[in-house]
């Protein structure tokens, strides 16, 4: 099973106490035998799709973000290579190998891609050509958001810093109160019409873009427990958007929606998973720590359907396309699961790693990035 969620970053502790935290949170899950992931069951595709072609970027381990604009998705791996690439072909548009291993990405508004190093280094790039590099205060696990000319970067350390997409040079920092422990893994941060929004600790905030003031903050979740591992309280994604509605996951803690025009709480409701929701008009997906699908109306909350067909299989962050729900798992399976009901509509199979990202749609194309590095498009027969 995928353990990156559980791997958690120490700020601002000396080393001696930051080993004792990484060991208590390891004893939650270890010394306890793991439960079987649930036997697959024949399918009947009753959704055709073909597998149209494979590439490969290297290995993934981090928390890679697929990013797609139009027929265009951009990859990353471990390594630094970074290429954009055909959704219909798959096809390599550029590659870059910036000889430096990644840490976050990857971003972009379709004509700049940005990711973030291990050395706590932007990166942006365009047409093939490393456009700068920029130095971050702290590390990154979430890829940057590039939009309106610029490159935004959510840090570990709860700073939010703006770039210049062209030059890199630095516009402003958001900072916060740091917290002892924040997730290894991919946060917050999107835009909703002139409001740049990110999730800084159990909160989802509304910055101003050009001056990263605050303008709202709602608490989608609150730390409880008496240490810092069981006050850890985190947003993740991915995110579900459907205009002014914004719907995200507090690690372990809850989902809930925002309205992002006036900065109002819709509502929250508790729930237990590790990855990102996405969602619709009408519905919102996700899977809990145990592999349970759950589906809420997007309106108020209330469960529409639950499957238990994927149980401990370690499933990503949802994607909705078409008719289904894409979620892949630690076999290197991407599920597709009806938006109705839960029930199983087809079954597509990679290289038998984990699938390291949550699917992708490109135009007609699904895409899905593996473990190992392998890059494939599906598309409908």
């Amino acid at each position: 099973m995928n353990k990156q969620p559980f791997l958690p970053v120490v700020q601002g502790l000396r080393l001696s106490s930051a080993i004792i935290l990484i060991a208590l949170l390891g004893g939650c899950f270890g010394g306890v035998k793991k439960p079987q992931p649930a036997e697959l069951q024949p399918v009947v595709a009753l959704v055709s799709a073909r597998q149209s072609w494979s590439s490969r970027i290297g290995a993934v381990s981090f928390p890679l973000e697929v990013s797609v604009s139009g027929n265009r998705v951009g990859v990353a791996g471990d390594d630094g290579s970074v290429a954009l690439l055909d959704a219909q072909t798959g096809r390599d548009i550029w590659r870059v190998a910036l000889n430096t291993p990644i840490a976050a990405g990857v971003g972009s508004d379709g004509r700049v891609l940005a990711v973030v190093t291990k050395a706590n280094e932007v990166v942006a790039m365009q047409e093939g050509r490393e456009l700068w590099r920029s130095r971050l205060a702290s590390q990154a696990f979430t890829a940057p958001f590039v939009g309106g000319g610029r490159v935004f970067v959510l840090a570990a350390d709860r700073s939010v810093n703006a770039f210049d997409g062209q030059t890199g040079r630095k516009l402003w920092t958001q900072q916060r109160p740091n917290e002892p422990l924040v997730l290894r893994q991919s946060g917050v941060i999107l835009a909703v019409g002139d409001t740049l929004i990110v999730g800084l600790a159990g909160r989802l905030a509304g910055l101003n873009p050009s001056s990263g003031s605050v303008q709202w903050e709602v608490p989608i979740a609150s730390p409880r427990g008496i240490n810092d591992v069981e006050r850890l309280v985190d947003l993740v994604g991915r995110v579900s958007r459907a205009g002014d509605s914004v719907c995200v996951r507090a690690f372990q803690a809850s989902v809930g929606c925002v309205n992002a025009a006036s900065g109002a709480l819709l509502w929250t409701k508790p729930a237990h998973g590790v990855q990102g929701i996405h969602g619709d008009d009408r519905l919102l997906f996700g899977a809990e720590a145990d592999g349970t699908v759950l589906a809420w109306r997007r309106a108020d909350g209330e469960r529409a359907w639950s499957t238990e067909r994927l149980r401990y299989r370690g499933l990503t962050a949802p994607l909705v396309a078409g008719r289904s729900v894409a979620i892949g798992d630690s076999a290197g399976f991407v599920h597709l699961l009806s938006r109705e009901d839960g029930s199983l509509l087809n079954r597509l199979s990679t290289d038998g790693s984990a699938i390291a990202a949550a699917p992708a749609l490109a135009g007609n194309t699904l895409v899905a990035v593996t473990h190992n590095g392998g890059v494939y498009g599906f598309q409908p027969e």
